[in-house]
């Protein structure tokens, strides 16, 4: 008997649908099952449960902000190497903040499709890469 393989997985934790619906829609292009989380709070668990490719998580969200899974996800043995994309309106002191929080790229919002994709390829190449 033949196993084919698993389709990637990626979680998207956004309270903006449309933001969300867009990244989903690149996402599948990719190849990706996406699931979708619009609240902070149980985030880091789900995701934990999940074990997705990758994570693509907003800094401000309600219930729990994003520094706070992103910490909560590298402090777990499960997801403490899962690339982690994190997205804000709050430019670069938010994106300094992803970093220190243990983020491997962050995308200023609003950002063109084209480099989510970029980002996407780079992360999956090689998570720990610096970004450009």
């Amino acid at each position: 008997m033949t196993l084919l393989p698993r389709q990637r997985r990626a979680v998207i934790v956004e309270d903006d649908d449309n933001i969300a619906t867009a990244i989903c829609f690149i996402l599948s292009r990719e190849g990706f099952a996406c699931e979708r989380l619009a609240d902070g709070t149980g985030a880091a668990a789900r995701i934990r449960s999940l074990d997705p490719d990758l994570v693509l998580l907003d800094v401000m969200l309600p219930g729990r902000s994003g520094y706070d899974i992103c910490r909560a996800l590298r402090a777990d043995p499960v997801t403490v190497a899962t690339p982690i994309l994190m997205m804000s309106a709050s430019g670069a002191p938010a994106a300094a903040r992803s970093r220190e929080t243990g983020a491997n790229g962050f995308l200023a919002k609003p950002f063109a499709m084209t480099h989510l994709r970029a980002e996407l390829r780079r992360l999956l190449a090689d998570p720990v890469a610096p970004a450009p």
